[in-house]
């Protein structure tokens, strides 16, 4: 029974390990998508205030600064 207490702390890791691994697979693996980046409320927001950002330009006849990261 000792030597049991001994191999159960070694046991914990694999074992804990399989049981990620199991959950992981059972979950299907889910990946976003593009159109699920679309939905993104905090996406939407985003493009909005470039959009306003853009506009404000076009009044100030500034061009966008050419550093200026867009995603799609």
């Amino acid at each position: 029974m000792k030597d049991f207490l001994y191999v159960l702390p070694a046991l914990a890791c694999p074992v804990g390990m399989g049981l990620m691994m199991w959950f992981m697979m059972r979950s299907g693996g889910k990946k976003t998508t593009p159109q699920d980046a679309a939905a993104d409320p905090r996406q939407q927001e985003l493009d909005s205030l470039r959009q306003e950002i853009d506009g404000l330009r076009a009044k100030l006849d500034r061009p966008a600064p050419a550093d200026r990261e867009r995603t799609p």
